[in-house]
């Protein structure tokens, strides 16, 4: 089959590292960068355990509460935009710094609305923090990384988002029921307390440093010249993001409506197959350093689509859960290789605007999923809209990796 020709961008960043330790700063660089991918995951999902609290708060249907979880992905390439830009214009740091708190300012509103076009418009506005986040804090950490770990830590930063999943459910189970809906969105303003740490602890790239454009402008060029290869990961992370929204989302939703699952054990069962996606994301992300990162995302997508008719028509509680973690397992498999692939084919002077505005820009073309899947539903039945909706995605993916290419542990820092 014939291939995507990217030719590879050679710079003097692509000299061998033979340097396999992680110094402190480094481990402060990826810690931070898990931890506000899991908080500002944590503050996207809280919205998914909360649609009929919400939808009957502010007497709207749960279509409408469906609709503002669109709304907070059609604003995330915005947010990719500015704050990958300013990344790579004027470092990882201060952007990190300053994305953190205001994606925390506007969770912490939220738990403040008045009615839903309040509750509306916070939810969009959040959307913006939320795109900014990963794209800053992927290169921070994939550039802070040691080559020979890049694949491993790849699969810790991507779990950061199942993680913050997990951690909606845990709040769900637990914090919901003694403490109220309210209280889920105020808990979610801890994220703005990273900062300090960040600031603390947390040294400035060497590899942004190394290939600072000299401008706005040099960095805007830098992202037209490889603009096929930018196209690309767009197509590549839409389809990405049919595969993880539309496995995740609605899919307590589905448990209550199809088999009437309870809320707590809904809870439960997330908490489950989010710890599935984690160790999905670690262990295929490992995978990529030894095996590539394409053939190790395709190991992970067949895993998936061996697991539908379990995780969407399991006849019992037992084969769904069995299905949902090992459904998970694969979708956390298949996205923990996508910060080292990001950013190993993004150009060194936009390592942090390409990776994210691709993410993001997925995002948004991705972002109708939801509504698609429940509208669906009514013609199909809700199992039926989930499986067809991911048999075709997964297939297309595979298609998207054939045709694609790798830039496999390329270094990017100047060895001294």
């Amino acid at each position: 089959m014939a291939t995507i020709d990217f030719h590879h961008q050679t710079s003097k960043s692509s000299a061998t590292s033979t340097d396999s330790r992680l110094p402190t700063g480094a481990t402060h660089a990826v810690v931070a960068s898990i931890l506000g991918w899991t908080l500002d995951a944590f503050d996207f999902f809280v919205v998914v355990f909360l649609m009929d609290h919400l939808a009957h708060q502010f007497g709207v249907p749960k279509s409408a509460i469906v609709w503002t979880l669109m709304a907070t992905m059609a604003m995330r390439p915005l947010g990719a935009f500015i704050f990958g830009l300013l990344a790579d214009r004027y470092g990882r740091r201060i952007p990190l710094m300053a994305n953190l708190i205001y994606f925390s300012a506007m969770e912490l509103l939220c738990g403040f609305s008045v009615n839903y076009t309040f509750f509306c418009v916070l939810r969009a506005l959040f959307g913006i923090g939320m795109g900014g986040q990963w794209g800053v804090g992927a290169s921070l950490a994939m550039e802070a990384a040691p080559v020979r770990y890049r694949g491993i830590l790849s699969g810790l930063l991507q779990s950061g988002y199942s993680m913050g999943y997990l951690l909606a459910a845990v709040a769900a189970r637990f914090l919901l029921p003694v403490a109220g809906w309210r209280s889920m969105f105020w808990i979610g303003a801890a994220p703005g307390l990273l900062g300090f740490y960040i600031w603390a602890k947390v040294p400035e790239s060497i590899a942004w440093k190394q290939n600072r454009a000299a401008s706005t402008y040099e960095v805007l060029k830098v992202v037209r010249r490889q603009w096929v290869r930018v196209l690309y990961l767009v197509v590549l992370l839409t389809f990405m993001m049919f595969l993880s929204h539309g496995t995740q989302d609605l899919y307590p939703d589905f448990l209550q409506e199809v088999h009437r699952v309870s809320a707590a054990m809904r809870a439960n069962i997330a908490i489950l197959y989010n710890l599935g996606a984690v160790v999905g994301a670690i262990i295929f992300g490992e995978f990529s350093q030894r095996i590539g990162r394409r053939v190790s995302i395709s190991a992970a997508l067949s895993l998936c689509l061996l697991m539908i008719p379990l995780w969407a028509f399991g006849s019992n509680l037992v084969a769904l859960v069995i299905g949902a973690v090992l459904m998970q397992a694969g979708v956390g498999g298949a996205w923990g290789v996508i910060p080292a692939h990001l950013n190993e084919l993004s150009a060194d002077a936009a390592r942090s605007l390409v990776p994210g505005l691709s993410y993001q820009l997925g995002v948004l073309l991705a972002a109708p999923t939801n509504s698609v899947q429940y509208g669906l539903r009514g013609l199909v039945g809700y199992s039926w809209a989930l499986a067809s909706f991911e048999i075709v995605v997964i297939v297309t993916l595979g298609i998207l990796l054939l045709l694609g290419t790798e830039a496999h542990a390329r270094p990017f820092v100047i060895e001294a």
